[in-house]
Order: structure tokens, then C-alpha cells, then sequence
């Protein structure tokens, strides 16, 4: 599971569902993998906008990745004479190429875990949490 998909996953529990607390999921437990892929600069310049900046950082505090600016980058500052600055390299990096392998995602709200297995979360719930 990329971490990019973390920035828009939440608890599936309802009584979660309008709790601040239940987004972001965070990590226990992870085992992270990295798996090298093509850089695609637009694309980094177009998701980051919709991302949540404040989770992706407290994403990568927990996992224990390098800090983030604290702002989002400007378009500015992901490129240079056209070719992708460092800061996007290390955002593709991060975002494309820095997946959950193994471990947990534990909801801030109800702590409910949901296990991940070979890079899947399993998000099904017992019957008594639906």
C-alpha cells in the first residue's frame, strides 16, 4: 500500500465517519518496501494539491521518514529549468515508490486495526463494528 493511498483512506466505521480523529490512519508496526519507479513530474505537481499536507507529515513522523517542509511545495520549487528539483524527486520518492508491506492501521478514534498483508488493508469489519 503506497502511502499516497493513506492520505485518502479514513476508519469505515460510521461512527467514525464525521470523527477528525479517525483520519489519518497511522501505521504500527510497518514494515515499509521501496520499489523504484519512473518519475512523473506532473503528476506530482497535480496530487499535490488534494493532498492533506498536515496528515502526509504525521504520516511520515510516525514511520519515522525524513520531516517534511511545512508547507506544500510551490509549483516553483518542484522544478527547475524543467527538470524536477530534488524536492520532487524526494516526494515521488516518498509517495510513489514508499509502500506498507506489512503491519497495522490503527484508527485515532475508535482504535480499531486493520491489518495489512503483503501491501493489502484488509478494511472488512466483524459484524458487530458495522
Amino acid at each position: 500500500m503506497k502511502l499516497l493511498t493513506l492520505n485518502f483512506l479514513t476508519c469505515a466505521r460510521k461512527t467514525c465517519k464525521s470523527n477528525a480523529a479517525a483520519f489519518p490512519l497511522h501505521p504500527k508496526e510497518a514494515e515499509l518496501e521501496q520499489v523504484e519507479t519512473d518519475m512523473n513530474p506532473l503528476f506530482i505537481k497535480n496530487i499535490l494539491p488534494r493532498l492533506d499536507w498536515e496528515a502526509m507529515k504525521t504520516l511520515t513522523t510516525e514511520l519515522g521518514l525524513p520531516n517534511l517542509p511545512a508547507e506544500t511545495p510551490s509549483d516553483e520549487e518542484l522544478a527547475t529549468d524543467g527538470e524536477p528539483s530534488q524536492t520532487a524527486k524526494d516526494l515521488h520518492t516518498l509517495l510513489m515508490e514508499t509502500s506498507i508491506q506489512s503491519g497495522k492501521l490503527v484508527c485515532g478514534n475508535c482504535e480499531h486495526e486493520y491489518a495489512v498483508k503483503e501491501g493489502i488493508a484488509n478494511f472488512l469489519l466483524p459484524s458487530h463494528m458495522v
